[in-house]
C-alpha cells in the first residue's frame, strides 16, 4: 500500500468545483495516477478527519502546448471528486 501522503498530490480548485462543494457537498482532488478508490477514501478519511460516501475518479490528458516551432503536451493526471458525508467539510476548501 502506498503511503496516504503520497496519494493524494493537492486539492483542484476550479470554479465548477466550488459550485459541486456548495450544492452537492463534493471536493476533487490531484491524485497519484496509480492509486484506487479504496486507497482515496482511506487516505481522505485518515488525513483530514471526514466520513467519505463515495468517490469517482477520470484520468485527465495533458494539453498540447507549443513554444514557436517546439510542440510538447502537459503532462497526464488523475482527479478524484469524493463525495462527503452530509455535515462534514474540509477546512481547505471553505476559505474558496
Amino acid at each position: 500500500m502506498k503511503n496516504q501522503f503520497n496519494v493524494i498530490i493537492q486539492p483542484h480548485l476550479t470554479e465548477k468545483v466550488v459550485d459541486k462543494k456548495e450544492s452537492e457537498n463534493k471536493v476533487a482532488f490531484k491524485v497519484h495516477p496509480s492509486a484506487n478508490k479504496i486507497e482515496i477514501k482511506n487516505a481522505i478519511e485518515n488525513i483530514f478527519k471526514v466520513k467519505v460516501e463515495k468517490v469517482s475518479t477520470l484520468n485527465q490528458h495533458g494539453k498540447k502546448r507549443r513554444m514557436g516551432n517546439i510542440t510538447g503536451r502537459k503532462p497526464d493526471w488523475k482527479k478524484a471528486v469524493v463525495t462527503l458525508k452530509k455535515g462534514d467539510t474540509i477546512e481547505y476548501f471553505e476559505g474558496a
